[in-house]
This record gives structure tokens, C-alpha cells and sequence, in this order.
């Protein structure tokens, strides 16, 4: 089955708000096994959602519509789906009363425009409110191509998604049928450009195209990429299945086929982050770690905070920005401050400090202007470990100086990744 979703609202299309209602729905269509290969942003223009409405239908079983269910002149939403239904509008007298009770209930009085909002395409049902006072519709359409629906739910997101799991996706199962469900997990990557990665994946995604196109039920897993600057390229796998289970399955499979061909690339999946994947490999190592912060500022240290059970594991850091700090606090040697010898040095001073089993440290110009003769986006990571194993990852950044930030402290967790796993491979 196929479902559009058209989100109404000129306030979307001018940058105003974003569009959360969208990709809220296309999660639960997924997770529903319905198909979704259209999303439509329209502002508040009648012809305008006629228009997107009817394309929408000659492509899908069913449309959701979101938004323009208000009161206001510009809320033309109902207007739309009579258009389309070719039937009138006919004020339910019964809902206005509904709707003026929800005022009173509050201690308010219902304006009279309010009651715009019983105005009820002929033949359509009405979805009860529980939350606000927009009533959502279920609208009936027939095709040249077969019998049609069109589900208008609320703008306002707590009313959109109460009323669609209420209301709507009962519905949509229903209709669709015995079926199927559509599962996702994304697998997070850090030092792989995405033209290497996509070159490394291509022949499995060749294999995968060619099976889906030999079954013809459309059941094989789906490779995709998402660039996600500071946080890498994701490499998100999708599936169809009968059921939950058979597609947890077929997600693992394929899970350990992409990080057999990407190696150490892979740091994580779905929602675990670097500093998450670094933390849980040093408490299980049983180590500790020591910051000196200088072109990152504290970002790595707030990063790793911000993680559960760190305290197990990070024991402190030490913001030290001014070169005379590095030199005073941390006793680095004298002199440019931005190289790669600084930042051993401070690594070194950082494991000594705070008596840690691994210090990390960081120094580089983040801009705009150049330190030191040393360029912009020049950034040196220091790793110190047991048994006086010194590292130094030397990297050039692009970006304006809140992007080179960023960039530095996931290289310098990455760097401190990596660094473990080879140890782990020698131990």
C-alpha cells in the first residue's frame, strides 16, 4: 500500500517552522509496512492544495494531510478536500457545539470563527478532537483508478500525533491488509569519505538490486548514504518483512555484511555516538581518560559528559587556551604551541594530571584568522597511553570556526577509537 503525506502551511515554505509533523508520520508509515515516496510541502492556497492533493492521488492509495484545519481566513484545508471530493461544505451544527463545549470547559468563549471548523465535506467523517478544538476528517475519494482516502489531521503536533495513532494508522492497517513491516538501522562511520564509501558498498548494492529484481516482492535490503558533517556518513539499511522479528533478522545480517566491508570505519549504530562507543570500550578495558583541551575548547569534555556512565571512566579536563597555560599548567615546552610536538606534550601532561591510564589533548587554529603562521582548519591531536605509547593525528579541517571545532574533538575521539582497537588486536 501507498501513502502520500502533504503537510499545508506557507509558514513551512517561508523557513518559519520545520516541518516535524513530516517525518514524524513517515517514521509510523514505515513502521506501519505502509510505503511512502512522496512528501508535498504546500502553502495556504486553495488551487495550490487542490493541485498537490490530485497528484497525490493518481500516485497513492491514501494521502494524510496535515495542517490548515484552523479557524483563520488562511486555513483552507476544508475548501481543498471538498474541491477535490467534488461535494460541499455543510457546517455540522452538532460539532459546533462540541467545540464550543471545549472552550467552555476551559473558562473561555468560543469566537466565532471557531465554528469554521464544523464546516464538514459532504460524505466525509469527522475525527473528534480530545486535544484542541480542530476536528480531523476522513475523506472518501473515488478515482478513475479505484476508491481513494484523504485523512486531514491538526498542524499542531500534539493533536497531529494523538489523533493518527488514534484514528489514522488503525485505519491504514486495516485497509492495507495482511502486510508487512519496514525497519531501518543506520550505521555510523567516521574517516571514509562518502565517494569511498559508496565505491566500497557498490558491488554489494549491485548484489542487493539484482536480488530484489529476481524475487519481484521488493523484500531485499536497501543500502543508502546521509552525509551528517560532524557526525560522519551514516549508512542507513532498510528492509521490508512479514513481521518485527523477520526483519530485525534480515537487519543483522546485513549489518555484519557492511561492517566486513568497512572495517574500522564503523564506530556505531543508530543512536550510539563516538563518545559512546569510546566510553563503552574503555570501561570495558577498564581504563581512564584525561583531557587537555585547547582549539576544542571543552566540546570534547562536554561531549563525553553528556554520557551515561562517564564517571566511571573520565576523570577531568583542562580547558588550556592561552599559550602560557599550556606552558604554566600543563608544562609544555616553550615556543609555537600549534604543532604536533605541543600536542604529545599536552597528552602527556594530561594522563600525568589527572593520573589517568590515557590523556588526549588537542591544539590547532580554528579561525578566522591565522596563529603562528599556522593556517586555518590545521589541527594536531596528542594521544598518551600505558607504557609511554605516544600518537599524534595531524589534520587540516574545512569549515568556519565552530565546524573546525567540531570536526577536531570527533577526530580526537576517533583517534582515541582506533588507538584501542589496536591495542585490543595486540593484547
Amino acid at each position: 500500500m501507498k501513502v502520500e503525506i502533504l503537510t499545508v502551511g506557507t509558514e513551512l515554505l517561508l523557513g518559519h517552522i520545520v516541518d516535524t509533523n513530516a517525518a514524524w508520520l513517515a517514521g509510523e508509515l514505515a513502521g506501519s509496512g505502509v510505503d511512502c515516496y512522496h512528501i508535498t510541502t504546500v502553502g495556504d492556497h486553495v488551487d495550490r492544495i487542490v493541485e498537490a492533493l490530485s497528484a497525490a492521488l493518481s500516485r497513492a492509495e491514501a494521502v494524510i494531510v496535515c495542517g490548515g484545519l484552523g479557524p483563520t481566513h488562511d486555513d483552507v484545508t476544508r475548501d481543498a478536500l471538498a474541491a477535490v471530493m467534488k461535494v460541499a461544505l455543510v457546517r455540522d451544527d452538532a460539532l459546533v457545539e462540541k467545540i464550543r463545549g471545549m472552550f467552555v470547559a476551559k473558562g473561555r468563549t468560543m469566537a466565532a470563527s471557531n465554528a469554521r471548523q464544523a464546516d464538514v465535506p459532504s460524505g466525509a467523517m469527522v475525527i473528534p478532537q480530545r486535544i484542541g478544538t480542530a476536528p480531523g476528517l476522513i475523506c472518501p475519494v473515488e478515482s478513475p483508478t479505484g476508491s481513494k482516502v484523504i485523512y486531514a489531521l491538526p498542524g499542531v503536533p500534539s493533536e497531529m500525533k494523538e489523533m493518527a495513532l488514534r484514528a489514522v494508522f488503525p485505519e491504514l492497517i486495516r485497509r492495507r491488509g495482511s502486510g508487512s513491516v519496514i525497519m531501518s538501522r543506520v550505521i555510523r562511520t567516521w574517516g571514509l569519505p562518502e565517494s569511498v564509501l559508496a565505491e566500497i558498498l557498490a558491488p554489494r548494492i549491485r548484489e542487493l538490486d539484482a536480488n530484489a529484481a529476481d524475487s519481484g516482492n521488493g523484500m531485499s535490503p536497501t543500502l543508502a548514504f546521509q552525509a551528517s558533517g560532524i557526525d560522519g556518513v551514516k549508512v542507513r539499511v532498510t528492509v521490508k518483512a512479514a513481521d518485527a522479528l523477520s526483519a530485525t533478522i534480515l537487519l543483522d545480517s546485513e549489518e555484519e555484511i557492511v561492517r566486513g566491508l568497512l572495517g574500522d570505519a564503523v564506530f556505531g549504530v543508530d543512536s550510539v555516538t563516538m563518545e559512546i562507543a569510546v566510553g563503552a570500550m574503555l570501561a570495558e578495558g577498564g581504563l581512564t581518560l584525561g583531557l587537555a583541551e585547547s582549539v576544542t575548547g571543552g566540546l570534547i569534555a562536554s561531549r563525553i559528559v553528556a554520557t551515561p556512565g562517564a564517571s566511571t571512566w573520565f576523570r577531568g579536563s583542562v580547558v588550556a587556551y592561552g599559550s602560557g597555560v599550556k606552558q604554566d599548567v600543563l608544562g609544555i615546552s616553550d615556543g609555537p604551541v600549534v604543532k604536533r610536538e605541543a600536542a604529545r606534550e599536552m597528552a602527556e601532561a594530561a594522563r600525568r594530571l589527572f593520573g589517568a591510564a590515557i590523556g588526549l589533548a588537542t591544539t590547532g587554529v580554528a579561525g578566522p584568522d591565522r596563529q603562528e603562521n599556522v593556517e586555518v582548519g590545521t589541527v594536531h591531536v596528542g594521544l598518551s597511553g600505558p607504557g609511554e605509547h605516544t600518537a599524534v593525528l595531524s589534520v587540516q579541517l574545512p569549515g568556519d570556526r565552530e565546524q573546525v571545532r567540531q570536526l577536531a574533538s570527533i577526530s580526537a575521539l576517533d583517534l582515541l577509537r582506533r588507538e584501542l582497537i589496536s591495542n585490543s588486536r595486540h593484547v
